[in-house]
């Protein structure tokens, strides 16, 4: 046999191993091969040209690649003779008859996994992290007892040794526990309360709503829309320029009151000047001032239709109208029928018809506000301590110095009910809201009773709605906002005495006063604008302090 085809016949060659000499090549005539014996080694002449590389290269991949197939299929076969006839079925089965071609079989499985990753929009980096995050599998079963069992001490928290019932029960479960608190509840509400039954009648019905709250959530639009009431809590306003900072006075002011059709403030005070200033937050400029000779200013207002200030003295009987059209100041020097030597304290009715100052000795006068004629006199028991008109100028309310208020009828002139304000001893200030809702009673303790004004025409012993117990000085200012959503108490006895009142909900605003800039001092009078848009406060300084109310848009 010729040494090239004993070459080619070997079986026992490895996988992989190279032929002793290149495929292809012819074995040199010139080495002098003898037959039968010994081939001799071939040599290359200097004079012969090498193969062509590519075509050696491709052959011995074909080769090397065909004995590597041929030892894998040996493989298999010798570890399919131990394998059970029924592993080798169900290998069939899922994987198919791969018994002649293997490559096949991993052809087919990467060509699935590179279809799915073309199916999925997922980025590279995406299926990059699903190949290395295996996905998580849920567990195969829980065990229900791990919380149940899981203790709970009740003796190192000193709320929870309260609901012990016996000295073992140091340890509770957490369903026990629950169950004790719920009781513990229930003990101390005296029952279940009724908010709870609603809230599981809600649940029960919630799936009947869960089409319409679909279709709710399917539309755009503003469902919130701002409250017009006023909040409580905090109180956004916001300090401005004093009223008279164009008028500067040491004396104590007297008097603040807004106009009630223009944006003017009037400041009065016992330097016997009434000063006229326009509000504009910023600099307020002086409209008008008027002095009064010897004429120490007790307390001033405007008329109901703003055409008129009225101004009383600290010891004069005189009673000065200011004409603001006319521009002329009229002295009214005697009252007919009024027999009393100082006139004070008096109050405007709102529909400009009356006029009511306090007299003493119990009494006190009503007064034609067009004539400045006496109408009539009334008396109570002890002596007045304040009065006002009803918001629709039909009654009067007095408080005495004994800590009675009497209801009075304007026209009959009759008494309609008597009533003992609640825990008061002496009266000293009252105040009705212009919505004929409440009406407010100071005291001289400090403590503010507000009441409801059908209970006070109607009972004969009524109870306060709310006692407000801010102060702990006599209570010597009341006043409502025009919206009756705030009332102003104020002690002229202490400084910084001033608070502002919620209503309906009758608790006090917390950011006012501010007590460490203290700058409001003692208040001996306050006033809201028309609408509620300004506070102003005058003290003992000669300041007339001014606040802007940010929740009210207008003047």
């Amino acid at each position: 046999m010729p040494p090239e085809r004993r070459g080619r016949t070997r079986p026992e060659r490895r996988a992989g191993a190279r032929p002793s000499r290149k495929p292809g090549m012819k074995p040199d005539r010139k080495a002098g091969a003898r037959p039968g014996g010994p081939p001799r080694k071939a040599a290359y002449s200097s004079q012969q040209k090498p193969p062509a590389r590519p075509r050696a290269a491709a052959a011995a991949i074909a080769v090397a690649a065909e004995e590597e197939r041929r030892l894998r299929q040996r493989n298999r076969l010798t570890l399919e003779e131990d394998k059970p006839a029924v592993e080798r079925c169900l290998e069939e089965l899922v994987f198919g008859d791969v018994e002649d071609n293997e490559d096949a079989l991993l052809q087919r499985l990467r060509g699935r996994r590179v279809q799915a990753q073309e199916d999925s929009g997922d980025s590279e980096v995406e299926n990059e992290a699903k190949d290395h995050f295996a996905p998580r599998k849920k567990p195969v079963w829980v065990d229900e007892e791990d919380e149940d069992e899981e203790m709970v001490d009740m003796m190192n928290n000193r709320f929870r040794k309260d609901m012990m019932k016996n000295a073992s029960e140091n340890k509770l479960s957490k369903n026990e526990l629950q169950k004790r608190l719920k009781e513990e509840f229930q003990h101390a509400m005296g029952g279940v309360p009724a908010w709870i039954e609603t809230n599981e009648w809600k649940t029960s019905s919630d799936d009947e709503s869960d089409e319409d709250e679909d279709d709710l959530l399917q539309r755009t639009g503003n469902f919130i829309s701002t409250s017009t009431s006023l909040p409580k809590g905090i109180l956004k306003m916001k300090n401005c320029q004093h009223a008279n900072a164009e008028r500067p006075t040491c004396a104590r002011i007297s008097s603040v009151q807004f106009h009630p059709c223009a944006q003017v403030v009037m400041v009065a005070a016992l330097d016997n000047s009434v000063s006229l200033f326009q509000v504009d937050g910023k600099t307020n400029p002086k409209i008008q001032s008027i002095y009064l000779e010897k004429f120490p200013i007790f307390k001033a207002r405007f008329s109901a239709n703003g055409e008129e200030v009225l101004a009383t003295s600290t010891h004069s009987k005189v009673l000065y109208v200011y004409d603001m059209l006319a521009g002329k100041l009229i002295p009214v020097h005697q009252v007919r029928g009024l027999k009393e030597k100082i006139v004070r304290s008096f109050d405007v009715s709102s529909d400009g018809s009356f006029l009511l100052i306090n007299g003493v000795a119990g009494y006190f006068h009503l007064l034609s506000m067009k004539t400045k004629e006496l109408i009539s006199s009334m008396k109570i028991n002890g002596r007045i301590a304040a009065s006002t008109f009803s918001s629709d100028s039909k009654k009067v309310y007095a408080s005495s110095a004994d800590g009675e208020v009497y209801v009075w009828d304007v026209n009959s002139r009759k008494c309609l009910n008597r009533f003992v304000d609640e825990g008061s001893l002496y009266g000293l200030s009252i105040a009705t809201s212009r919505n004929g809702q409440y009406v407010a009673c100071g005291s001289n303790c400090g403590v503010v009773n507000i009441y409801s004004q059908d209970s006070c025409l109607q009972e004969t012993n009524p109870k306060p709605i709310k006692a407000i117990m801010n102060l702990v000085t006599g209570v010597s200012s009341l006043a409502f906002n025009p919206t009756t959503e705030i009332l102003a108490i104020a002690s002229e006895k202490m400084k910084e005495a001033v608070r502002l009142v919620h209503l309906p909900s009758c608790t006090v605003f917390s950011n006012f006063p501010v007590i460490k800039q203290k700058n409001i001092s003692l208040v001996h009078t306050m006033d809201f604008s028309p609408r509620s848009g300004y506070f102003a406060l005058g003290n003992e300084k000669g300041k007339a302090v001014m606040y802007r109310l940010h929740h009210y848009s207008d003047f």
